[in-house]
């Protein structure tokens, strides 16, 4: 055995979970080899995924004046003529930093990086076909992190110009003047809403009857009611049978129901696939699903051959930066004895359309389908003083208590914002708190922030005044945990 080749850990991607699990192995001084099929790394997370999308989408926000026309009125822009060559000037920026990051914070805990397409030979062996030719590594540990990719149906006709996928959209050379967009995912809900923020004429199109279903009906309505506003047309309950390039910069779709469209650009984002295919799993023991996904315990993240362990958007839901972090770190640990505390079971979701959507525990289906008795607290962002000063004139921040518990269940919020502003209704949920840490405690003034407190307060005018004894809320209490945890 080449000992300068064999490893204690062999890291394949090198995004979110890929970089979390080799710097941990790292730090529990373990030699530890990146594999990345680009030509930087990062993977999809900092090229075409997380990083590109928020900077455009702060980009456009920028150069828009988004944020003032609450003022200035609809027609007001901080740069008149926006051209693609605006939006990708930051985004060049924004990446070169990242990798700069990513690739110091490599070198630092020296971990060893390589450039090239990875494929097993063995259940503990690799070979990466690189720009100098072939070269065999070994490892004790494998630990699979190659992400996913944008799912292309062959009714489609991608051209990467006129018909796109959501990687080759941030290398557009112009901007549209007509955008469809299919598939409602949170994908192409952010970049629906982008392209409406640049006064793009936008249709999304959706085949399922509602949008995004993993969230409150209530936060969903209110997004949807603010697209449309904005003249975004969304049709539901619609699939796309062919699209097709017909000219020069245009395109023709059919749908399920006869209809046609025309846009100058299509942007298809109804789906991922993990990218296994050049892995050749076969010669170390595994087998993927239809769409390339890896299965895993869901404490170790092991697979099916225990020294083989997969973490990231290649296991599935929630297919989020953040989760996929975690579940890297949680996966080294596991991997060389180490403990590791468990991620808690509650995580924010955030979806960076304009405006910003996230949301943590239960929403109200899910406390009706646990049998919970619940109340609401809605704060409208125009209702506090932060949001007359900012322009605001839509979002809100909504919560769910425990009714004979006053506990916290859950934080839905649509508006500016709400990716951070989860935060707080995050820690809240994780530590148990109740109604009564947001009536009795101060809030910075004026802030967004604000609104939970006037949530709360909303909540608490409808909770029952008369309060249960403490062995009957011990009782209500036992019995959320558990309907929680189930």
């Amino acid at each position: 055995m080449d000992k300068t080749n064999h490893y204690d850990l062999i890291v394949i991607g090198s995004g979110p979970a890929g970089r979390r699990g080799a710097i941990q192995a790292a730090k529990l001084n373990k030699r530890v080899l990146v594999v990345e099929r680009g030509r930087r790394v990062g993977g999809v997370s900092v090229h075409t995924g997380t990083i590109p999308s928020k900077t455009l989408r702060e980009t456009v926000l920028n150069l828009t004046g988004w944020r003032e026309r609450g003022f200035y009125g609809r027609a007001y822009r901080a740069k008149q003529h926006i051209g693609a060559e605006d939006l990708r000037r930051r985004l060049d920026i924004t990446l070169d930093h990242e990798v700069d990051v990513l690739e110091h914070q490599f070198a630092r805990n020296g971990v060893d990086t390589v450039e090239g397409v990875a494929r097993f030979t063995g259940p503990h062996s690799i070979a990466v076909l690189g720009a100098g030719g072939v070269a065999d590594y070994t490892a004790e540990k494998i630990l699979l992190a190659v992400g996913t990719r944008p799912f292309r149906p062959v009714h489609i006709g991608f051209d990467g110009e006129n018909i796109v996928d959501s990687d080759e959209i941030l290398e557009i050379e112009r901007i549209p003047r007509q955008l469809v967009v299919v598939g409602a995912s949170v994908i192409g809900v952010e970049y629906a809403s982008i392209f409406s923020a640049l006064d793009v004429k936008v249709t999304l199109i959706e085949p399922n009857s509602v949008l995004m279903p993993f969230l409150d009906r209530e936060l969903a309505d209110e997004f949807l009611h603010d697209l449309r506003e904005r003249g975004v047309i969304v049709r539901f309950g619609a699939k796309v049978v062919s699209a097709d390039v017909v000219g020069a910069q245009h395109c023709h779709l059919k749908l399920s129901d006869d209809r046609e469209i025309h846009a100058d650009m299509v942007l298809f984002s109804a789906g991922r696939e993990g990218a296994t295919d050049s892995l050749d799993l076969a010669a170390c023991g595994l087998e993927t699903d239809a769409r390339g996904r890896l299965s895993v315990d869901k404490d170790s993240f092991q697979t099916a051959v225990p020294h083989i362990y997969a973490a990231g958007d290649i296991i599935g839901f929630p297919s989020l930066a953040s989760t996929s972090m975690e579940q890297g770190r949680i996966a080294a640990c596991h991997a060389f004895g180490e403990p590791a505390h468990r991620a808690p079971e509650f995580f924010p979701y955030g979806i960076y359309s304009v405006p910003e959507i996230s949301t943590i525990g239960m929403n109200e289906e899910q406390a009706k389908e646990r049998g919970i008795p619940y109340e609401c607290g809605v704060a409208r962002f125009r209702e506090t003083s932060r949001g007359h000063i900012m322009g605001i004139s839509s979002g809100f921040l909504k919560m769910l208590f425990a009714l004979e518990t006053r506990r916290l269940l859950g934080v839905h919020i649509v508006g500016e914002g709400a990716t951070e502003l989860i935060h707080i209704g995050q820690a809240v949920l994780n530590l148990e708190g109740t109604l009564d840490y947001f009536v009795e405690n101060t809030f910075n003034y004026p802030t967004l922030a604000e609104a939970y407190k006037v949530a709360a307060l909303d909540a608490w005018n409808r909770m029952p005044k008369q309060q249960p004894s403490r062995e009957a809320r011990d009782q209500a209490l036992e019995m959320v945990r558990k309907a929680v945890a189930g």
